[in-house]
């Protein structure tokens, strides 16, 4: 099959970007998207073009790096998958394909394709640590842990941090990422010692980068894992409470 492709390139974060047009033939429809993209490279590589940037690990859906807005959509057409996944043959012979970075504010272009997703990093950074008793090894049963909440925790833990969440979003805003990596530490009962302050610092930093959640539901549908947007009533709830267990103590002080 044969696609036009329009990419954004972008020499730096402080370059000017523009739409560049490339043509992809031959390509196979049971290739996959970034697979063609390495085809593309390869001829501009070969042509003395500079190739196209773009993140790319494991290409396999687990780490969230291979993030791409195509055709307005984060990571294409197909819902539940990262843009590693998805294959050519959701498109049609002749299409024109619309290759965009994400579009935020807190992931500036590095190039091309590629963003800094560093503000992610400060969100989990400061969800800090679970309390551990340290000295011999505890029974691997010693803490029993209720099943529905390893089976929540266990759901939210499969966030890959890609950023499609933000990037669907019209305010820009993390509240689902923040809500999932907050969530599968604060069900579990080794995560309660910590669960209050948490949730403080992980909602403190995630205000400095991100916008605020007005309840699109965008995020929840880009999501290539499919995590809920009911762990964002979760977040705020914990929020809410954290800060009302600050007042009382301020008060018995």
């Amino acid at each position: 099959m044969d696609v036009k492709l329009r990419v954004w390139r972008q020499n730096g974060p402080s370059g000017d970007g523009a739409f560049k047009e490339y043509d992809a033939k031959g390509i196979s429809p049971e290739a996959s998207f970034l697979e063609m993209l390495d085809i593309v490279n390869e001829e501009l590589t070969a042509a003395g073009v500079e190739p196209i940037a773009f993140d790319h690990d494991c290409r396999e859906g687990i780490c969230g790096t291979c993030g791409l807005m195509i055709n307005g959509q984060p990571h294409g057409p197909q819902q539940g998958t990262a843009t590693c996944q998805l294959h050519m043959r959701k498109f049609a012979d002749g299409d024109t394909i619309v290759i965009e970075p994400w579009r935020a504010a807190a992931f500036p272009v590095v190039q091309d394709l590629v963003v800094d997703r560093s503000a992610f990093d400060r969100i989990i950074e400061a969800g800090g640590y679970i309390s551990v008793a340290t000295g011999a090894a505890p029974d691997a049963n010693l803490t029993r842990v209720p099943r529905d909440a390893a089976e929540a925790s266990m759901d939210v833990a499969a966030c890959i941090g890609c950023g499609a969440c933000v990037a669907s979003c019209p305010n820009s805003a993390a509240q689902l990422f923040t809500a999932a990596k907050m969530a599968h530490l604060n069900l579990l009962p080794q995560g309660q010692p910590e669960r209050f302050d948490r949730a403080l610092a992980m909602v403190d930093v995630m205000e400095e980068f991100f916008g605020s959640c007005t309840n699109h539901g965008e995020c929840e549908t880009a999501c290539p894992k499919g995590i809920s947007i009911d762990y964002i009533a979760h977040m705020n709830r914990d929020y809410v409470r954290a800060q009302r267990a600050n007042v009382r103590l301020a008060g018995q002080r």
